[in-house]
């Protein structure tokens, strides 16, 4: 917790009235201290003023150091040169700008608010954003001064040299407030009345004041900075006729660096490098308690007293203090939102709370809306064969909320009859509703299988027989399913008229066997309508004829994919189903074997230039073992064989992998021991080192090392911290600044976190 919190002064402040009492005993002492006194808050003050001014004028750098690294930038400058298209903007190239300097306005608090202007497209880009017409950026963000035309004429189609608009009001989604404005023309070297682009960093006058907060006393203090030419920048504690009635007065004198005018002390400085003059007022009765604070550090009764009471109200202050500001730190640190001075504490937490309350109950809502829309396109793509992998269809199946029970069961085909035509609406709706009906009567009957169903085409409905058991092992037979399509035609028949032709395929084992599943139901449906077949027909009952082999393009596709993952029990379960098609469901001819065993042959000769394999010494090996499959042979002989030859590729794609992923992993490692100490190293760091997406070096990590990334890195902090602690040669808040941490709070916290202890506590700890 903030030691200075708002809370915690209000506790604190509470206390220290309580311990006021006592120190009229040393009012006495304290007059004949007020010379001294006076004079080091004096030199204080100066001192403060003068440490301000190199803050703000470093943060001012920084603003101008930001605008000529984006002179730099490659992808800005292509942009500056680009030419419309067509009428169109390089939509790509500005959203690619757009996020790239969001990074900027995450990581200083005076590039919060920036935008840059390409008059070519005449597009306002900000993190994150672009406004392809400026009006539109001027709806949402302007000057209260300036209207849509001299905002244009003054800032954007103006050249400008490291320029520095003064305090003026300004208004942000309907936020009232005043900044100052740094605006930059790109290139740097444009002297022309317009160019290509400008730079316009915006800066309220809140950040500037947050510099000079510690100027501001509690009970009346004052700030004011004007630039060379007198044009106020900075403004807070007092009014703008205030400090004109200050400048205009004759007693004032402006050459001085501290004088006293009326009840303040003004202390005065001017920049050597801007021209800027910093100003501050101190009331005198602030110089007085300063007086007051140094005649009661005595070693009188009173001094003990005050000091007993101050750190009982100290503690006392923080211990009320502390649960309400860690609520509100993770209310910030998560959404980003800083309580502002027209609100209190309590008023935001409850405004934040209600407000994620709302969102989540509307989120729910909307996703619970989209779930059978997302639904349904999970059941086509199953059927389609869309899925490559058994993870792809677990995530696609967590996504849609389905509770899978897949590993076993039959694909049907439900078509109703007697709808020759089907280009008229009336005929449409009518199939529309039937559909709805047939789904209705089928969740109505209810059974011990699970039907998942969607449609295809008008008057077409696919349905998933699965079993209703837990056991995942446990068979659907194929009477049950029979029963309950019989009961299906029956009902619709008898209460809606619905008459209907149920194909059904042979069982799949495995939810990659589904999409064939599907395709047998649908030549078993072109049967029955080739046959004029009626009710129920099984794949099984429908002859095939053999004059071509089994072997469509996504079962093909879906064994490649299988083998270049390493996955030897699914590419030998596709080969299984592939000979069965071809060998028990069809009779092919002696050409025809050849043929598919030839293709099956060139499948795996294509997979060999996978780099994994092109580099192993087994290379030719497997390549010879290919070519010399017989296509004579037994069928189960190359069966055997070409298992054979796939396990020993995934075996070799497999080492190769995990050898990579070895190799990586140690790349991180030694990256991380390297950098530690950068307070910026952070995931994206790392991807780009090693060049690989975020998302995918987490995972390897957590897989490799059985730890996640972010904690490794928090342990190898803590480590070399624990180092340092032990060595007493530096205070906590230089050892969180070495291993990479800009607070010392946060290092605290995660000090404790891992190690188990404060930092305090671990250096006074013996050593083991």
């Amino acid at each position: 917790m903030p030691k200075y919190s708002r809370l915690f002064r209000r506790f604190l402040i509470s206390y220290i009235v309580i311990l006021i009492i006592p120190s009229i005993a040393g009012y006495m002492s304290y007059r004949t201290s007020i010379t001294v006194t006076q004079s080091i808050s004096i030199e204080n003050n100066v001192t403060q003023l003068q440490k301000s001014q190199e803050i703000l004028e470093r943060r001012m750098a920084e603003v101008e150091s930001f605008t000529r690294q984006l002179a730099l930038n490659q992808d800005l400058s292509v942009l500056l040169n680009e030419k419309l298209v067509d009428d169109k903007a390089n939509v790509y190239g500005v959203w690619k700008i757009t996020r790239d300097i969001k990074a900027y306005s995450q990581t200083n608090d005076f590039l919060k608010q920036f935008y840059i202007y390409l008059r070519n497209f005449n597009v306002v880009m900000t993190p994150g954003n672009a406004y392809f017409r400026p009006e539109h950026y001027y709806q949402t963000s302007h000057y209260s001064n300036l209207s849509l035309d001299e905002w244009e004429k003054t800032v954007l189609e103006k050249t400008h040299r490291s320029e520095i608009m003064p305090l003026s009001p300004f208004v942000k989604n309907g936020i009232q407030t005043s900044v100052i404005t740094f605006m930059q023309s790109l290139p740097l070297d444009s002297f022309s009345d317009s160019s290509p682009a400008t730079v316009v960093t915006i800066i309220d006058e809140q950040t500037i004041n947050s510099v000079l907060s510690g100027l501001r006393e509690p009970n009346g203090g004052w700030t004011y900075i004007s630039d060379a030419e007198g044009r106020t920048i900075s403004l807070q504690g007092i009014s703008q006729q205030g400090i004109d009635q200050l400048s205009a007065d004759s007693r004032f004198d402006k050459g001085k660096i501290s004088q006293f005018y009326e009840d303040d002390l003004v202390i005065r400085i001017q920049s050597k490098s801007t021209g800027w003059v910093y100003s501050t007022g101190v009331p005198r009765h602030v110089l007085m308690e300063n007086a007051n604070k140094i005649k009661y550090i005595t070693w009188s009764v009173t001094g003990v007293a005050l000091l007993i009471g101050l750190f009982v109200g100290f503690m006392l202050s923080y211990r009320n203090a502390a649960p309400i500001n860690r609520l509100l730190s993770v209310m910030k640190e998560q959404f980003g939102k800083e309580a502002t001075t027209e609100r209190n504490e309590y008023d935001f937490l409850q405004g934040n709370i209600s407000s994620i309350i709302t969102n989540n109950k509307r989120l729910e809502s909307e996703l619970n809306r989209q779930l059978p829309l997302i639904r349904d396109t999970f059941y086509k793509r199953l059927i389609a064969g869309e899925f490559q992998s058994k993870d792809e269809w677990i995530s696609a199946a967590a996504q849609a909320d389905i509770g899978l029970n897949m590993n076993a069961g039959y694909t049907g085909i439900l078509q109703i009859n007697g709808y020759s035509g089907m280009e008229s609406v009336e005929i449409l709706n009518e199939l529309n509703a039937a559909r709805l009906i047939l789904k209705q009567i089928l969740m109505d009957l209810g059974s011990n299988l699970h039907v998942h169903m969607t449609d295809l085409g008008s008057d077409r409905i696919v349905t998933l027989f699965t079993s209703g058991e837990k056991d995942e092992s446990k068979e659907v037979a194929k009477e049950d399913i029979e029963q309950l399509v019989a009961n299906l035609a029956n009902l619709a028949f008898t209460d809606y008229r619905i008459t209907i032709t149920a194909t059904l395929s042979d069982p799949f084992s495995s939810v990659m066997e589904i999409s064939r599943s599907y395709e047998q139901a649908r030549q078993a449906l072109e049967y029955a309508v080739y046959m004029n077949r009626k009710g129920i027909v099984w794949y099984s009952d429908t002859r095939v004829e053999s004059n071509t082999y089994y072997y469509p393009i996504d079962v093909e596709l879906r064994l490649i994919s299988t083998i270049r993952a390493g996955d030897v029990d699914e590419a030998e379960r596709i080969v299984k189903s592939m000979i069965e098609q071809n060998t028990e469901n069809r009779e092919l001819s002696v050409e025809m074997k050849h043929q598919f065993i030839g293709e099956v042959k060139g499948t795996l000769l294509k997979l060999l230039d996978q780099k994994a394999l092109m580099e192993s010494p087994m290379f030719e090996k497997i390549k010879n073992r290919i070519i010399s499959i017989g296509a004579t042979e037994a069928i189960e002989l190359i069966s055997r064989e070409i298992n054979e030859i796939i396990s020993a590729m995934c075996g070799l794609i497999t080492s190769k992998k995990n050898d990579a992923h070895i190799k990586t992993v140690k790349q991180i490692n030694e990256y991380i021991a390297e950098k530690y100490s950068d307070p910026d190293l952070n995931l994206y760091r790392i991807a780009e080192i090693v060049e690989r997406p975020e998302k995918y070096i987490s995972q390897l990590f957590k897989e490799v090392t059985g730890t996640n990334l972010s904690d490794h890195l928090e342990k190898v902090r803590m480590d070399h911290a624990a180092t340092l602690l032990k060595r007493n040669q530096f205070n906590v808040d230089e050892i969180a600044s070495q291993v990479g941490y800009n607070s010392s709070h946060s290092f605290r916290r995660a000090f404790k976190r891992v190690m188990g202890i404060s930092p305090s506590s671990f250096r006074q700890s013996p050593a083991e």
